[in-house]
């Protein structure tokens, strides 16, 4: 098989939306921080929605990218939380995964924190093949070939191969 055409895992990323609420955000922090061991970055609004009382600048959630190793050992630990079970609907034409995880209780390994309390989190999972460098390049940057992008069908053999998946309806 061709080596270029290897699937594998480019990054996942965390993600707990806090609204207005900060010191939802605050929990929402220190859940990432325990969870991986890693610094979360907060996610602040660019734009305003008077309706919703935001305006540009103001903090509304927090995120974390994981990449690499430190992906491929955190992955099979988030989908343990739903049972190594997704839908069809949970994978994107360009071969990507995103699946909600409603209280993070259910991650094996995870303890409950009463400063914490009871919280969910968004797990997205961005798949490549070698070559896909090529459209974050800063000089000849081009698009992926057609031919060379992930299809869903692929990204679910993938998942289901590799972290032992099972696809089905909710």
């Amino acid at each position: 098989m061709n080596q270029m055409k290897n699937i594998r895992i480019e990054k996942v990323t965390l993600n707990i939306g806090a609204g207005k609420d900060q010191t939802r955000l605050e929990k929402g922090l220190a859940l990432l921080r325990s969870i991986t061991d890693s610094t979360p970055v907060k996610t602040i609004t660019k734009k305003r929605i008077q309706e919703w009382g935001l305006r540009p600048g103001l903090p509304i959630g927090c995120k974390l990218t994981l990449r690499k190793n430190k992906a491929v050992k955190m992955l099979p630990r988030l989908l343990g939380a739903v049972d190594n079970r997704l839908s069809e609907r949970q994978f994107d034409q360009n071969g990507n995964i995103a699946f909600g995880i409603p209280e993070y209780i259910e991650i094996p390994g995870v303890k409950y924190d009463p400063k914490i309390g009871i919280m969910g989190l968004e797990v997205c999972v961005t798949l490549e093949r070698p070559g896909f460098r090529i459209k974050r390049r800063r000089i000849l940057s081009r698009k992926i070939p057609p031919r060379h992008r992930i299809s869903k069908e692929e990204a679910i053999g993938f998942m289901s191969e590799q972290f032992n998946l099972k696809i089905g309806d909710e």
